[in-house]
């Protein structure tokens, strides 16, 4: 069966240094996407940013506002690819990583698939310069049990074949957070193969002090987990940033 073709979905809000980075790792992957739809939130600088990449092809979706969820579906919507594979613009994928994707898409039972993760705290120059201060690894099969309980397949990790992504309506942007964690979870529901991890850390998810919604304990974050407990039938789910999930459960 002939690979997947991947369509590389990247959301972004008026961070354009972060985003080059984020494109650059596009670049510098050994299978390249079919194309690199951005899904841009907020600011002017995006188009910009794309069109000095280097991507052959790039589209950029203007987004007014909303939460990750409204701006990855708009990025996704016209997408061309077998299989949507997300990346967040203060992440970075490895060389490997949309290689051992397509790969585990060669299955036509697989729905989901996801790759192995650091966890990167970093702290940023006024220059702009990003230096890394500690990681921690999330290399964990899929476990359903364990994932009712933590998150802990980043939005950067994961791809869904489209045609699954498109049954399910996408994210659900009624929710402004953990609307990835429920995606996987009607995603393992509803595929015919349980999701698919692809062992091999490819994607490096970067925190920094301010900017990460996993660190947000607001109330709002508070009732979107409630929420995501009563659709799945989970137990209360405790606030966790994706540094201290990386603690829970990895290796």
């Amino acid at each position: 069966m002939a690979p997947a073709r991947i369509s590389a979905i990247v959301a972004t809000r008026d961070r354009p240094r972060l985003l080059a980075a984020a494109l650059a790792g596009i670049a510098a992957q050994h299978a390249a996407p079919l194309e690199v739809r951005i899904g841009d939130a907020g600011g002017s600088s995006a188009a910009a940013v794309a069109e000095a990449s280097g991507l052959l092809e790039v589209t950029v979706v203007p987004v007014d506002g909303g939460s990750a969820a409204v701006v990855r579906n708009r990025a996704a919507a016209g997408a061309r690819g077998d299989v949507l594979a997300f990346l967040d613009d203060d992440d970075l994928w490895l060389g490997d990583h949309l290689s051992g994707l397509a790969a585990a898409f060669s299955d036509p039972a697989v729905g989901l698939a996801y790759r192995d993760a650091a966890v990167v705290r970093e702290q940023t120059t006024t220059g702009g310069a990003r230096i890394e201060r500690e990681r921690r690894v999330i290399a964990r099969d899929w476990d359903a049990e364990l994932m009712g309980r933590w998150d802990y397949i980043p939005p950067s990790a994961l791809a869904i074949r489209r045609d699954l992504y498109e049954r399910l309506g996408g994210f659900d942007e009624s929710l402004r957070y953990s609307e990835d964690w429920d995606l996987i979870l009607r995603a393992a529901a509803a595929a015919p193969a349980t999701p698919r991890r692809v062992p091999g850390v490819t994607v490096e998810v970067r925190m920094r002090d301010a900017g990460n919604a996993s660190a947000d304990r607001g109330p709002e974050r508070r009732a979107c987990l409630d929420r995501l407990s009563a659709r799945h039938g989970l137990a209360p789910i405790e606030i966790a940033t994706f540094w201290e999930v990386a603690e829970a459960v990895g290796r």
